[in-house]
């Protein structure tokens, strides 16, 4: 992907790339990306309100203080941020990020579900 902003359409089709990931919409109009049936990695929203998704715990603050990014209401305290499109970094960045809430939900898993999830 070449540097600049990504759209909502390329955060689907991305989250939807990573190994053992699905879409569910949810709560009026949110769309949910998660793996292993319903662990979540990352929340897009339908309105344009915003992307969400989980980072590292010891990176969480860094993110959040952000200019443009928030702590992710009712998940901040599980490390989750949110913002809002448009989104406040570069497509390599924002792939990145997404990748790696992938993974680290997928860490959580019980070790009989993650061979064929882990990048």
């Amino acid at each position: 992907m070449s540097e600049g902003k990504i759209t909502e359409a390329q955060v689907a089709a991305l989250c939807l790339s990573l190994p053992g990931a699905r879409e569910d919409y949810k709560w009026g109009g949110v769309r949910v990306f998660s793996v292993a049936g319903n662990k979540m990695f990352a929340v897009l929203d339908l309105a344009g309100a915003g992307l969400s998704f989980k980072v590292d715990s010891d990176l969480f603050l860094g993110y959040a203080d952000r200019p443009g990014v928030r702590p992710a209401p009712y998940l901040a305290r599980a490390h989750w941020i949110s913002m809002a499109p448009p989104y406040p970094m570069g497509r390599a960045e924002l792939s990145e990020l997404l990748q790696r809430s992938h993974q680290l939900v997928v860490r959580r898993l019980p070790k009989r579900l993650q061979p064929g999830l882990l990048i």
